[in-house]
């Protein structure tokens, strides 16, 4: 959870990419001190181009010269897009409001089908929430070294250590695929709601169904595990904080083989004994993930109105179109899952799946209508 500049980390990310992709070892190369040395992020050393070589490996000088013969200078409109962070300290955070009891609707139109009933999980998406953040938070320092222990709660209430993440996340990221779609008052709903179903409180008032959120109240969250991360990065020391934190291997348990050389393989000594989590993984949510939807019962009258293809558009295309699961007439994805049999098959979208597919995709449509929608899909790969 740790947030750096973005231009920094850009600038960074650009460096090393360009450092290793013209770089080469080479034998008989001189020696790592035979070049100007300058701090890295990482609390070791970056060696310039000098002489041809950067630290005992040579460059190819051209390539770190060359005009970029690729992309063009973005819009005024594309930069500020891209500029649209939302920092600790309302930085970049816009003015609205919502209730959580608006934001609820949003979530079960646009959340739901992916992070499940009041933010649980569905198999293979995050949960949002599992309780009250304040006593979860405390789950943290918990070891799972049996299968039968509890482990930490790592969600968003307990976990992270500022909201404006959450908000900024939501806003340029969710839903899927159909990012950047929410307004600010839909966003502000939605962290309502999301604080409501963590049971937390802002300013000692808590964030109830009815609990107006406006960018005011928003700056006076505080998150349980504000002060759980280290090394702080918050303040304009944070990179130099960072780059001090790393550069002693006693802060984060690491033992080298040799603690006086840097290294690339072999560096770190085998202090730590691993724990595999048994079985592939944890299936049982709380509260415990539903396939029922209480719906009416079905109008036979009706029946023939309902337009499977629509159906599909409306709920299956936002994963099944857009590469998150396997698309319709995809037959090298599709045959082995058909092979296993119709009833598996409706069997498995109806409960839902370990790999990500949640309980009846999170439509609301009869078990008949559902696998009216999987007879369609299977249509197209025969």
């Amino acid at each position: 959870m740790m947030k750096l500049d973005k231009k920094l980390l850009i600038s960074l990310c650009a460096a090393t990419l360009l450092s290793f992709g013209v770089s080469g070892c080479m034998d008989g190369a001189s020696p790592a001190g035979s070049a100007a040395k300058t701090p890295s992020i990482d609390g070791g050393v970056m060696y310039p181009v000098q002489n041809g070589m950067t630290g005992p490996y040579h460059v190819n000088e051209k390539a770190h010269s060359g005009a970029i013969k690729f992309g063009r200078t973005p819009t005024e409109e594309e930069y500020e897009e891209w500029n649209s962070d939302v920092m600790p300290d309302g930085t970049g955070l816009p003015e609205g409001q919502g209730t959580a009891e608006e934001g609820e609707e949003v979530y079960e139109s646009k959340c739901v089908m992916c992070h499940g009933d009041f933010g649980s999980g569905g198999g293979g998406y995050p949960a949002l929430a599992k309780g009250n953040a304040y006593e979860l938070q405390k789950t943290l320092t918990n070891q799972r070294l049996k299968p039968d222990t509890d482990g930490p709660v790592r969600v968003f209430g307990t976990y992270w250590p500022q909201a404006s993440t959450l908000w900024w996340y939501i806003k340029d990221a969710m839903p899927h695929p159909m990012t950047d779609s929410l307004s600010d008052d839909e966003v502000y709903a939605l962290v309502a709601y999301i604080l409501n179903v963590n049971e937390m409180e802002i300013d000692g008032v808590e964030v109830d169904e009815e609990y107006v959120l406006d960018r005011e109240k928003f700056l006076k969250i505080k998150m349980p595990n504000r002060d759980g991360f280290e090394p702080k990065i918050d303040g304009p020391n944070g990179p130099e904080n960072v780059r001090k934190y790393f550069s002693n291997p006693d802060n984060f348990g690491a033992q080298k083989v040799k603690p006086s050389e840097r290294c690339m393989t072999n560096c770190q000594e085998p202090t730590a004994k691993v724990v595999y989590i048994q079985n592939g993984g944890i299936s049982d949510f709380h509260p415990p993930l539903s396939a029922e939807r209480s719906l009416p019962k079905e109008d036979n009258s009706a029946a023939s109105s309902f337009d499977v293809k629509q159906a599909y558009a409306d709920n299956c295309a936002m994963c099944h179109d857009t590469g998150a699961a396997p698309a319709p007439g995809d037959k090298a994805a599709w045959k082995p899952l058909i092979a296993q049999g119709m009833d598996t098959l409706y069997k498995n979208g109806i409960e839902g799946t370990d790999l990500g597919m949640p309980p009846m995709g999170g439509a609301s449509m009869t078990k008949k209508q559902f696998k009216s929608v999987v007879d369609y899909i299977v249509s197209t790969v025969k």
